[in-house]
């Protein structure tokens, strides 16, 4: 009779676990902004997906209002977002359609940089070299959380300035024609970045706390996603991409590299480190 339980019991579970497996589609959509830091967050992750037997559908999306918009309406299943600070309006707008899937890494930063030779280190600063760079601040595209600080920076320490949105390219030219000459410049920047590593600039500090401290990249998903996708969840909540690896992806693709073959260098020298996901992640 307890023979019979048991095998009565392993057919149960036979069972469930093959319905469960069906339900999974195999298919996983994934958005991710096409910005450097994103993107190397974001390819890593449809690249061990595709390893793990998933196909992957990848939507690259321009700014965080389609994004969100995208996920919350089926066209992805899942975002790659900073929904602590960067993206707080828009996840607390949307946060009962979605979930937060996993962690993908930690530390990003934002703020105003200035080159290492001006002669101040805080945003308060700033006022006292007002008319040395035309009471400008260099910004990137509108829209951004970075932007959106900057802007309530101008307001808590009452700077006298105009920032200047337009786009990540035009703030990088001026960047670096400003430090060729020599010429004192404010921009806005963020960490990690390859920017960071090849321009001698540093981030004035903060006291007044403007710019939301260092914080986390996050996979979020439409509700009940992960319930519905549990093989899938598990292969996306085991990839975790440390911050100076994005800030090494984003240069090589800085340096003339594609995404893909950034990519591909960076898990080529990273086996061991690939083979550890592949064990923690379901087959």
């Amino acid at each position: 009779m307890k023979a019979l339980v048991k095998l009565c019991a392993a057919l149960v579970l036979t069972v469930i676990y093959s319905f469960s497996a069906h339900a999974e589609s195999g298919v996983v959509k994934v958005g991710s902004l096409a910005w450097e830091d994103q993107m190397a967050i974001s390819q890593p992750t449809v690249k061990f997906l595709e390893k793990q037997g998933f196909k992957v559908e990848f939507t690259k999306f321009s700014e965080w209002g389609i994004a969100f918009g995208a996920l919350q309406h089926g066209d992805v299943d899942i975002l790659l977002s900073s929904i602590d600070y960067v993206t707080s309006d828009y996840w607390a707008k949307y946060k009962n359609k979605l979930e937060k899937i996993s962690v993908a890494s930690y530390g990003v930063r934002q703020g105003l940089v200035v080159p290492s030779y001006m002669n101040i280190d805080s945003v308060d600063q700033l006022n006292t070299v007002s008319d040395k760079v035309g009471g400008k601040i260099i910004g990137i595209e509108p829209g951004s959380g970075l932007m959106r600080e900057a802007a309530d920076a101008l307001k808590k320490y009452d700077l006298k300035y105009e920032i200047i949105d337009g786009s990540t390219a035009a703030m990088v030219a001026q960047l670096q024609s400003s430090l060729e000459r020599k010429e004192p410049v404010v921009v806005t920047l963020w960490e990690p970045s390859w920017m960071m590593q090849k321009f001698d600039v540093k981030f004035l500090a903060d006291p007044k706390g403007a710019f939301a401290p260092p914080q986390g990249y996050y996979w979020i998903g439409q509700k009940g996603w992960s319930e519905k996708n549990p093989r899938a969840r598990e292969s996306v909540a085991t990839v975790y991409i440390p911050k100076d690896d994005i800030t090494a992806i984003a240069g090589d693709m800085n340096n003339g590299k594609t995404v893909d073959q950034a990519v591909a260098t960076w898990w080529d020298k990273n086996q061991k480190l690939v083979d550890k996901w592949s064990v923690m992640s379901p087959k």
